[in-house]
């Protein structure tokens, strides 16, 4: 299989590429000059890497008429929701045209590749109580622009196999995290401060935002197994929620973490008031029966795994 993977420098992105090369496939990645390579640094001979610029449509054409892919995982987007409050038409821009530009040049090339488009649990935003599990039918209520445009990534995405019979299949992926997370990302973020004290770089203070919310957890190695299973057994135009079995509040989360630290009796928490979103998403319980009806899959790595593998990343990071 040859495969195209948009934002394979990134988190999710280089674990997919580790992934699909351990299953012998062809592996590309779209990649911008600025982009950090950190996360695919011990894989650069093993893939080729194509500069291509999301929102322009002629490097994206160009980007996909010389690789022909036989699948193209579209993962490449601004995904901070935080900073799609400060930054909403650049969210908005990145997420929905990026895509769009996609779309069309598989159109323009008449190629035939499966497409997993990858959306959000956040576009179902703060569902009420009877509603949880969350079926993929329930109501769209985004409470961030970064909902927003992921909204309008996975509507255009069944637009186009509507209208043109493009093979998109859309994954709404729950709270997933482990090694190489982003530092601003709830887990990643408590475990850098945990690997920071205990090295001495920060006085024994984490500093928290919401911790109330509720969330369900799933290590991204477990994470990209589905979405493997997604473009090779699920049906296109279909969505799929997907995600973890370990529901827990972020409170009981940090807890667990912490549990890992040699430090835990000395560190303090504190609410961190920049740390608190305009408005927030604090119920998120999925039903991934369809999904895992389509695949069998089902997650095996223990979230305590998850968490102390993030925490050890940290630690060997700040160490060099």
């Amino acid at each position: 299989m040859k495969a195209l993977i948009t934002g394979i420098t990134g988190f999710v992105g280089s674990h997919l590429a580790e992934f699909l090369l351990e299953k012998k496939d062809e592996v590309f990645g779209t990649y911008r000059w600025r982009s950090p390579r950190i996360n695919i640094e011990h894989i650069m001979n093993d893939i080729t890497l194509i500069n291509c610029e999301l929102l322009d449509a002629n490097s994206v054409k160009s980007c996909i008429e010389t690789v022909k892919p036989d699948v193209i995982f579209h993962l490449a987007a601004q995904s901070y929701v935080p900073v799609s409050f400060n930054e909403p038409a650049t969210t908005l821009e990145t997420n929905i045209i990026g895509t769009l530009n996609i779309l069309e040049a598989v159109k323009q090339c008449k190629i035939d590749p499966i497409i997993h488009i990858c959306s959000s649990s956040e576009v179902y935003g703060q569902v009420k109580k009877e509603e949880v599990p969350i079926k993929e039918t329930n109501v769209f209520r985004p409470a961030s622009p970064y909902a927003v445009s992921k909204v309008g990534e996975d509507m255009i995405s069944l637009q186009y196999f509507l209208s043109y019979g493009i093979k998109t299949i859309r994954s709404r992926m729950f709270t997933h995290t482990g090694p190489r997370r982003g530092e601003v990302f709830v887990v990643s973020a408590f475990a850098k401060q945990i690997a920071k004290i205990e090295l001495g770089l920060q006085e024994p203070i984490l500093r928290v935002g919401n911790t109330d919310s509720v969330r369900t957890f799933l290590d991204v190695r477990d994470a990209v197994n589905a979405y493997y299973l997604l473009v090779k057994q699920c049906i296109p135009g279909e969505v799929y929620n997907i995600a973890g079995n370990t529901t827990m509040t972020v409170a009981e989360m940090l807890d667990l973490l912490l549990s890992f630290s040699s430090m835990k009796e000395k560190i303090k928490v504190e609410v961190d008031k920049e740390l608190l979103r305009p408005s927030d998403v604090t119920l998120q319980i999925p039903d991934i029966s369809k999904f895992v009806k389509a695949t069998n899959w089902e997650p095996h790595i223990p979230l305590e795994k998850t968490l102390e593998d993030t925490l050890n990343y940290w630690r060997e990071r700040l160490r060099k």
